[in-house]
């Protein structure tokens, strides 16, 4: 496998089934301790992390339309099956809507509501394992679409769905001037 562009070597040799599964292991603990070990009720932290959840379930389903509609997918294959680089709707404003960015925001958002060490913890565990999946991902994007996906690469940002949404309208306000 072509080794992504600034991926930590060590990474490369961690499987993204390992990533996952363990990462999936800790979320379900961290729901377990919003049960659990959640601290006294603070209305604010709890509709933030709302927000977190709800936020993620848009950057978990939207992605599934946008491969389905532009990523070339043949008949009776699953969503993930593209050949075909999609670089629009979610994916022009980050590059891992589903395994990156969803992900990160259900973690944040279980450690908003929880508000115990025990999710902080595993939460923020969890929340590294998705981020080095990233690597994984991206590898496997140059190995599936070459130089197409470096040239991605370099325009839109890993996870941080906030910074492409800036890049987007700097993008758009330089088209604009011309």
């Amino acid at each position: 496998m072509k080794k992504a562009d600034g991926i930590p070597g060590w990474v490369s040799e961690l499987s993204s089934s390992w990533l996952v599964g363990a990462g999936t292991v800790l979320t379900l603990l961290q729901f377990i301790f919003v049960f659990i070990a959640r601290s006294a009720s603070n209305p604010v932290w709890e509709w933030a992390g709302w927000i977190c959840l709800w936020s993620a379930g848009i950057f978990g389903i939207l992605p599934i339309i946008s491969f389905r509609k532009h990523g070339r997918v043949h008949k009776g294959k699953s969503y993930i099956h593209t050949t075909r680089l999609v670089k629009n709707g979610l994916y022009a404003l980050v590059r891992h809507p589903q395994n990156g960015t969803a992900w990160i925001l259900i973690n944040f958002g279980l450690m908003l509501i929880a508000r115990h060490w025990s999710s902080f913890v595993t939460g923020g565990l969890s929340i590294l394992l998705a981020y080095l999946d990233t690597y994984k991902a991206d590898e496997r994007c140059i190995e599936k679409f070459g130089n197409a996906y470096r040239d991605y690469l370099a325009k839109v940002p890993r996870v941080n769905f906030l910074y492409g949404i800036l890049l987007r309208l700097k993008k758009r306000m330089d088209d604009g001037e011309k």
